[in-house]
């Protein structure tokens, strides 16, 4: 079994991926739904990091240094940069921004490793639904040093259109930043690991085809 497959299973496992009928905020009506904030222990946490940095191994990636946005993405880039040293040698920095910058002590918004010209960066986020984060998390990076976006890596692509245009989420970043975001699965992969029986939830499989049918991209 691929760790595509094993993340599919890990994140049922966990309640992070769960089938029903959803109203999503964009309006939608969603027949799946994945929720990260229920990743809640210690060995779920690990694990989480294993698959990040496979990821990052598959695509031939080498980042100076992990960057999570805050807040979501400080425990996965924490775990992350763990486990590429743990599972490939790779040692690798991070960091994370603070919300408020901080006007005593150090300083600064940048938590952990502090960044410089040319550093080669890599975002951990979970999700991207319409971006935001992402245009909010450049200029911070950008205004800490002259650091070089390698790419950004996700959890799940949804591959599903925005609400203006036909292009998904990650489509935009490309298009708008120049980053390539990579992602641990694809709704795609889901929907094929229930056709595969991989995990359940074959009585939700029409309303998945027709989801993507009606809001999903190429």
């Amino acid at each position: 079994m691929s760790y595509k497959n094993d993340f599919i299973k890990f994140m049922t496992e966990c309640g992070v991926l769960t089938f029903g009928d959803f109203t999503l905020k964009s309006g939608r009506k969603a027949p799946y739904f994945v929720n990260t904030g229920n990743y809640k222990t210690g060995k779920q946490l690990a694990k989480l990091g294993e698959f990040y940095a496979e990821c990052i191994k598959d695509h031939g990636i080498s980042p100076d240094t992990l960057f999570g946005p805050a807040y979501k993405g400080i425990p996965l880039a924490v775990s992350c940069s763990v486990a590429l040293f743990n599972k490939y040698g790779m040692d690798v920095n991070y960091c994370f921004d603070r919300k408020e910058a901080k006007d005593h002590g150090e300083g600064g918004v940048i938590v952990g490793k502090q960044l410089t010209d040319g550093e080669k960066v890599v975002i951990i986020e979970d999700v991207i639904t319409a971006g935001t984060a992402i245009r909010q998390v450049i200029p911070v990076l950008k205004n800490a040093a002259d650091v070089k976006i390698e790419a950004m890596v996700i959890s799940v692509d949804r591959m599903e259109k925005g609400k203006e245009g036909d292009l998904s989420a990650v489509q935009e970043v490309k298009r708008d930043f120049g980053i390539e975001v990579f992602s641990i699965v694809t709704i795609e992969d889901i929907i094929k690991a229930i056709e595969d029986g991989v995990i359940k939830g074959k009585e939700y499989l029409d309303k998945m085809l027709e989801y993507r049918k009606t809001y999903g991209i190429k």
